[in-house]
């Protein structure tokens, strides 16, 4: 009896290993996880902290008049469609538009032409997140089926899956959109080092796509396009006619133009917005002596008044719009103007730096409800739901901006001994997975340092939302080569298709 119970049990493993990849595992789970948070009642998302009505009037999307609407206490479920003529305009340049859109578009034609409900968001989302859980996990495994990779498959559902991640599906917020165009980009440069379909170029198009789709996104990318620029040049140690070779520099400076674009097109209210946080919650926050701190700069030390102050603080101590403001303050300095002295004062850039390094890893937004008034939970309610990963990372991850330093040198330091290797033996991939690396890592300070410039300590969960995913990112990758044996060496199977 034993031994046909182990020979049936063997089989239907065999069965399982021949008919359901490590790519559809993860894919599956994913999906049975990840619909339950968003779809399910009770539904699950972010309530709006403010940042929602830049992206929903622009795009044909109102409160519903005669409904109660909340702020940070309950996520808001269903929303107007505009029937008229729409006169708002966009705050800013944004990707992000392109997700509405085809959640409207989706909505109205299997929902309602005049009620939106936000689950249309999330299911574009939801999509696109499966496509790029399908993608990572393939680039982590590909070639083998081994035992082993279904270990991996299930790492990337515990942390990609996890709800700190996917509550941002069922909101108005930008992250999203960056989340799955990172999954893809990351991905697609990962498959084309490793070879893992023969017409390549779907890759690299998809490579560039999901690239500028994340960069334009959020004015905050910009500068990441240095990063992304680098990972494309690593592709002309992968192609080798000339043709190819072309196209990826042509690539590589369509890749920074949209960076360029990107800051160019940052409208002077949100600048001005920013570059006020910047100077209240960033410099003067930190400055041993905020009055000399102003003087220093050539603007009047009363302004010191300001210290801690947002742009939207109903109780400011000064009108932030009133000319007086605009003519002795805040015409007085810049982003250039805030970088200088903050470097030029290190021991408070480092004070800054490390208040931030505090929320690198709380993915998590814990100023607002996940839950919708129906739900009946209290205000500002936060689900557990298979945060395990987050939970662990925000909890015992070291909070100071010098581990994120010694971790960048500790990446590229084994991956640079790969890609010697790489090069001594001809293997394009181990040179292409060094410049991901090196990418990641310098998208985690241009993060962490345009976030504290660009905005103080505003915000900072969601500002940095590319450290965790940079991080996560980096570690799935060492953690599944170094299972696979190949962290310095080519894999055991290399080749084509499996």
């Amino acid at each position: 009896m034993g031994a046909h119970l182990r020979h049936g049990l063997t089989r239907s493993l065999l069965w399982f290993r021949s008919h359901v990849s490590p790519a559809a595992l993860a894919v599956i789970l994913s999906a049975l996880i990840v619909a339950y948070l968003l779809f399910i009642p009770p539904v699950n998302g972010y309530a709006n902290n403010g940042d929602f009505d830049r992206a929903i009037y622009v795009n044909g999307l109102y409160r519903l008049t005669g409904k109660p609407y909340y702020f940070f206490t309950y996520m808001v479920q269903k929303y107007g469609i505009m029937q008229y003529f729409n006169e708002s305009s966009a705050a800013l340049f944004s990707s992000q538009p392109l997700f509405i859109k085809a959640a409207i578009g989706l909505n109205m034609l299997a929902y309602s032409t005049k009620v939106f409900d936000i689950r249309f968001m999330g299911l574009i989302y939801y999509v696109l997140f499966l496509g790029g859980i399908y993608l990572l996990t393939e680039a982590l495994t590909f070639p083998s089926k081994r035992w082993r990779n279904y270990i991996i498959a299930l790492m990337v559902v515990f942390v990609f899956a996890d709800s700190s991640y996917t509550l941002y599906f069922n909101s108005f917020f930008a992250e999203p959109g960056m989340f799955v165009a990172m999954l893809y980009s990351f991905s697609s440069i990962l498959l084309l080092a490793r070879h893992r379909f023969k017409r390549r170029w779907p890759m690299v198009l998809l490579f560039f796509i999901s690239t500028v789709v994340l960069i334009t996104n959020k004015q905050q990318n910009a500068p990441l396009a240095l990063g992304f620029a680098l990972t494309m040049l690593s592709l002309l140690f992968v192609f080798h006619k000339r043709a190819e070779k072309l196209y990826v520099i042509l690539g590589t400076v369509l890749i920074l133009a949209s960076g360029v674009a990107t800051y160019a097109l940052i409208t002077k209210t949100f600048n001005n917005i920013n570059e006020y946080q910047s100077m209240t919650r960033g410099v003067l926050l930190k400055a041993k002596d905020p009055e000399k701190a102003l003087m220093q700069g050539g603007i009047d030390s009363q302004f010191a008044l300001t210290r801690g102050q947002t742009y939207f603080d109903r109780y400011s101590p000064i009108d932030v719009n009133g000319k007086y403001m605009q003519k002795h303050f805040t015409d007085k300095f810049s982003f250039m103007w805030i970088l200088k002295y903050e470097l030029t004062h290190p021991s408070e850039f480092g004070a800054l730096l490390n208040l931030a390094a505090k929320d690198g890893q709380l993915t998590q937004v814990k100023a607002v409800s996940d839950y919708t008034k129906a739900a009946g939970q209290p205000k500002y309610a936060q689900t557990h739901y298979f945060t395990g990963f987050s939970t662990i990372m925000g909890a015992f991850f070291p909070r100071t901006f010098a581990f994120y330093v010694l971790i960048a040198f500790a990446f590229i330091g084994v991956y640079a001994f790969g890609a010697y290797h790489g090069i001594r033996d001809g293997d394009p991939e181990m040179v292409v997975r060094l410049a991901l690396i090196i990418a990641n890592m310098a998208i985690i300070f241009m993060t962490f340092i345009a976030s504290v410039i660009g905005d103080g300590d505003a915000d900072l969960a969601k500002h940095l939302f590319m450290v965790p995913l940079c991080t996560d990112l980096s570690l799935a990758l060492l953690v599944s080569d170094l299972l696979n044996h190949r962290l310095w060496h080519v894999f055991e199977m290399r080749g084509g298709q499996r």
